[in-house]
């Protein structure tokens, strides 16, 4: 378990400050920041849950933090409650009460039965730096709010993290889409993430999500999102890895690239592999060309590995794959606001286009081997997308996620959409 203290930094902080403000505590700055108005909310939160208020934030205080992450909380009913006293106490609704618990029946609740109760506030933030412990809370917290979405692991890093999926749908056409094969590129996790909570809502409400009917899609397709690839990397970027051995070795493949800024500038998973080119498809072009490039052994970005699927992160979401009959894959990366993978005369390519704003790219000679799109397209022959999403220098700021995102949603509805009305 985690262990937060003043003067601390980095993602784990953020995620605190989350938890703290939306439990009503912490009115600070979001800043990832432990300093003296955290301190303060922290022991203030411990008093109130009778744990010693020494201001360290450790299992205790995470153990009972945790719950505003996953945005639902487990409540033993007593004599006299009823969804609608509960609903108002806790400041969320009865249809959101009922939607947790569709196994209990309202008009005969029982006292000492345990039920899942979620707050009235969304469960996917997008204002903070994520990490693998966030993804985590996060999917916990969807599949708790909403029972008909499947969750699992499909495959574990190099640190031993869950490379975490999702599946909402009972379609018979499989769609994937997948974020931050790239570790500076972790802004794509919550694209698809908050993508999955309003799909959801969508359909728990029999709603529409940009245009599209939630029902429809949701019947026609099964939609399969892995919304951190590398976590470890991710980790190593937010500073949610800041010490201990794999940061250490991290940090000394870093120094043999100093013009490669630390950890910021680091795209791999934490053993050094790129790991969107560490896919089959033309992957010794890949090396022969990196290579060329000065990139010969484990570096921040454009190490090929060792050979095609040695990263356990790579493996898991080839495998993965292989268990599957994706109709369409789309892989978000950063930056430049374009889409790789169709040309402008392709109709779904010009439907996404179209959706999100983006514009058709040309894939550089030098970057058209060894990545997820490349293996897939080869060897499925069928519509894979890599979407660079936004503009300017990665890691991209986060006062730029609602416009991603707003551009995005559309082009993940349209996608799904067009799978949807293909024979």
């Amino acid at each position: 378990m985690y262990s937060l203290k003043p003067d601390d930094k980095g993602a784990l902080v953020s995620m605190a400050q989350l938890a703290l403000r939306r439990a009503g505590i912490y009115i600070g700055k979001n800043d990832g920041v432990f300093g003296s108005h955290m301190l303060h909310a922290v022991r203030q939160f411990q008093r109130i849950n009778s744990l010693c208020a020494d201001g360290i934030i450790g299992s205790k205080t995470w153990n009972r933090l945790e719950k505003y992450i996953r945005g639902c909380f487990r409540y033993t009913l007593r004599r006299g409650d009823t969804y609608w006293i509960l609903a108002n106490k806790y400041g969320t609704s009865v249809r959101s009460i009922m939607l947790a618990n569709p196994d209990i029946n309202e008009n005969f609740l029982r006292t000492g039965q345990v039920i899942d109760i979620p707050f009235g506030f969304s469960v996917v933030p997008t204002g903070i730096e994520y990490s693998s412990y966030l993804v985590s809370l996060v999917t916990q917290g969807l599949k708790k709010r909403y029972p008909f979405i499947e969750t699992g692991v499909c495959g574990r890093s190099v640190m031993g993290r869950d490379i975490h999926c999702l599946k909402i749908g009972t379609g018979k056409r499989e769609v994937f889409f997948s974020a931050a094969h790239h570790a500076n590129e972790w802004i794509t996790t919550p694209v698809l993430l908050k993508f999955a909570e309003e799909y959801a809502f969508a359909y728990s409400r029999r709603g529409e999500i940009c245009g599209y009917s939630a029902e429809e899609l949701y019947e026609d397709i099964s939609l399969y999102i892995v919304p951190l690839v590398n976590p470890d990397g991710v980790d190593l970027v937010t500073g949610a890895v800041n010490r201990g051995t794999y940061f250490d070795s991290a940090k000394e493949i870093a120094d043999n690239f100093r013009y490669i800024p630390f950890p910021e500038g680091w795209k791999a998973n934490i053993e050094g592999t790129d790991l969107n080119l560490n896919y089959p498809e033309g992957w010794e072009k890949a090396k022969e060309i990196k290579a060329s490039q000065g990139y010969t052994s484990p570096a921040p970005k454009n190490h090929v590995g060792d050979s095609p699927l040695s990263a356990p992160e790579s493996r898991a979401i080839y495998d993965f794959t292989k268990s599957h009959d994706f109709r369409l894959i789309i892989a978000y990366h950063t930056q430049g606001a374009v889409i790789y993978g169709g040309n402008e005369n392709d109709s779904m390519t010009e439907i996404l286009c179209e959706a999100s704003g983006y514009t058709v790219g040309i894939i550089p000679e030098e970057s058209s081997f060894a990545g997820y799109r490349d293996w897939f397209t080869a060897q499925y022959n069928r519509p894979g997308y890599t979407v660079e999403a936004g503009r300017g220098v990665t890691p991209l700021d986060l006062s730029q996620f609602p416009c991603i995102y707003s551009d995005n949603k559309k082009l993940l509805a349209a996608a799904m959409n067009c799978v949807s009305k293909t024979e």
